[in-house]
């Protein structure tokens, strides 16, 4: 029975990922900071039959209780072996172009937390020798553009960081799993006009799941994220600039 700690389980996303682990009996402590909507999420996935859900109230921007989850989820569920980190923003561009307050805050938000987090969960699952860090990342990491350069330095941040920890952890027997979703039709993009290289949250979360069962290391959801952005990442700066991304 796998026990799951999922870290902003309130998103879309996290609770498509969810709904697939409670179909196999996990056991799951669901972390993030509305806690009427997480415990309407830990009902549900009850019903699908996961074996125990527990609620965690938790602001990933407090760094100080960031070990004190971890403990707290561990002894929840009687053992931790896999993490699945999936809380963020979306950024407003514009917005934070105006404001360097808010462009901490969202930095601090989708990178500095992330980072805070996987390097205690890190620490404990590599002297335990055994473990999955899965983290959603982006393909706005993969090349700043005008357009939403605040969410994609954080989300670089969290990807290279990632990359670093998954060569120091090679040989520990812990996966660093890093998540490269790309335009996924959630209420948090529900603003944003919709094309065909938009995808449901359902259709993330069996790549999250898949990719976490078979230990990959970096995964774009869908797959065909990859190529798109190796010519994204080719295109020389030159030309780049004078894109509108």
């Amino acid at each position: 029975m796998k026990k799951v700690l999922i870290v902003g389980a309130g998103s879309a996303i996290a609770q498509a990922v969810g709904r697939i682990f409670a179909a196999r009996g996990a056991a799951l402590c669901l972390a993030g900071r509305n806690t009427p909507v997480l415990e309407a999420i830990a009902a549900d996935l009850r019903v699908r039959g996961a074996q125990l859900v527990h609620v965690e109230n938790f602001d990933a921007n407090a760094l100080a209780t960031h070990a004190q989850l971890l403990v707290g989820s561990e002894l929840l569920l009687g053992g931790l072996d896999t993490v699945l980190i999936a809380h963020g923003t979306l950024s407003d561009q514009q917005s934070c172009e105006n404001s360097a307050e808010l462009t901490v805050r969202e930095l601090t938000t989708n990178g500095v937390s992330v980072v805070a987090l996987v390097t205690l969960v890190a620490q404990r699952f590599e002297c335990r020798r055994a473990g999955t860090i899965a983290v959603i990342s982006s393909v706005a990491g993969d090349r700043g553009r005008r357009s939403n350069y605040v969410y994609g330095s954080a989300k670089a941040l969290v990807s290279t960081f990632l990359s670093g920890l998954r060569q120091r952890l090679r040989d520990s027997g812990v996966a660093v799993i890093t998540i490269k979703p790309g335009f996924v039709d959630t209420p948090m993009t529900a603003a944003f006009p919709k094309g065909p290289l938009w995808v449901s949250p359902q259709r993330v979360a069996q790549g999250i799941v898949r990719s976490i069962d078979r230990s990959a290391a970096v995964t774009y959801l869908p797959r065909f994220w990859r190529p798109i952005m190796f010519i994204v990442r080719a295109i020389p700066e030159t030309i780049f600039q004078r894109l509108k991304l």
